[in-house]
């Protein structure tokens, strides 16, 4: 196996617990619209393929396209400004990063969340460590297509060969085959190990450390 020099890393889920802030964005747009609210274990399940496909899995009636984007946008804007009261790095994510920046890997996230929020969160949490942040943007696929990927290999200088992709669902199993990348699958994001091995998970780990431990 050619030596991994690069490290990519989805954050929901997998570098930050957000379900809680997620959860109350959801929520107080679906109050706005006189819709009923979601549980937390109901937004577990509707993340992880962008926040339009959030929001439409937790409206509880199909939408007309102009109806749809109002509802998406007042999300955004809850979401935009309330996207840090809740949420926090998972435990021993930091030590992570600081080793793996210290050991000299290029670290990079893939989001599907949008792009300005990963941005913001970020450089909130993770701007001492981590060079490149690419969420979903306006005219490139999300994942689990490969090119928000690409477009972070490209921004780093770094190869596929040389690349691992780390992140806690579905989405990332196949974005990380898509882009022909090896991958890791973590067990304490929004899925349970079983529901990981059901769509394909090969090597997941069970704390941020085994993280190191495999890289060794």
């Amino acid at each position: 196996m050619q030596q991994i020099k690069t490290v990519i890393f989805d954050l929901d889920g997998t570098l930050l617990n957000t379900l809680e802030d997620l959860k109350d964005s959801v929520n107080a747009t679906l109050s706005t619209y006189g819709y009923p609210e979601r549980s937390l274990e109901e937004v577990r399940q509707f993340v992880g393929n962008g926040v339009a496909r959030l929001m439409e899995l937790a409206v509880p009636e199909q939408l007309d396209n102009e109806k749809s984007k109002e509802v998406l946008e007042c999300f955004k804007v809850h979401y935009a400004r309330n996207c840090d009261n809740k949420t926090k790095p998972y435990d021993g994510i930091l030590t992570l990063l600081s080793s793996l920046k210290n050991q000299g890997y290029h670290l990079a996230i893939v989001s599907n969340k949008f792009d300005a929020a990963v941005k913001d969160l970020n450089q909130l949490y993770f701007s001492n460590y981590i060079e490149v942040a690419i969420g979903q943007r306006e005219g490139v696929r999300k994942k689990p297509y490969p090119d928000t990927v690409n477009i972070a290999l490209k921004e780093l200088g770094s190869c596929v060969e040389e690349a691992l992709y780390i992140g806690d669902s579905e989405v990332d199993i196949e974005t990380a085959k898509n882009a022909g990348l090896k991958f890791l699958s973590v067990d304490w994001g929004f899925r349970n190990r079983e529901e990981l091995i059901r769509s394909g998970a090969q090597v997941i780990v069970e704390k941020p450390e085994d993280i190191i431990e495999y890289l060794k």
